[in-house]
């Protein structure tokens, strides 16, 4: 990730946003999205659910880090997840863990980062993304998650959002 970075400056020069927001997919394949419910879980559910996540997040904000603060000058790092961030749900208690584990590294770069002028900020989409162009108010739209990602891009270092959450208004939203 850090070279695809150095190749990008070099090519285009300045890098002022980079956006992670890949889903490492965990599991084996088998069983139930999330691990299951606990008591029924394998043993190695943590390892298939919640490792991928957090390494994919670690990668994505270290290299950005690293590359950011060489660069020197504002810029800004959005780490994307899902609702699983701020809530564990029955049966997906290991896809939690990483979500948390996703929020917990984001945390800690955007206070590392702060005084070089770097925000770095956590978008938690609390919702099914609809790519179809539809118009269901239970479902977001992509279109609506740049919209975020460029709000939180434009912010002054004299009010940081560091966590975002997107809801959309006809799902069940639970604070």
């Amino acid at each position: 990730m850090l070279a695809c970075l150095r190749d990008l400056g070099a090519r285009h020069g300045r890098v002022d946003l980079t956006v992670n927001a890949a889903s490492p997919y965990g599991g084996s394949g088998s069983g139930p999205f999330g691990g299951g419910p606990l008591a029924g879980a394998r043993p190695t559910s943590v390892d298939d659910w919640a490792t991928l996540p957090v390494r994919g997040a670690f990668g994505f904000l270290s290299a950005s880090a690293n590359f950011m603060s060489a660069q020197g000058g504002p810029s800004t790092i959005v780490q994307v997840t899902g609702g699983s961030a701020r809530r564990g749900m029955p049966g997906r208690g290991p896809w939690a863990a990483g979500a948390f584990g996703v929020r917990a590294l984001t945390q800690a770069a955007a206070a590392e980062l702060r005084e070089q002028e770097i925000h770095v900020a956590l978008l938690i989409v609390d919702a099914v993304i609809d790519r179809s162009e539809g118009d269901d108010t239970a479902t977001t739209d992509p279109g609506s998650l740049a919209d975020a990602v460029a709000y939180l891009a434009a912010q002054s270092p004299r009010a940081m959002t560091h966590e975002l959450q997107v809801t959309p208004a006809g799902d069940n939203w639970t604070p």
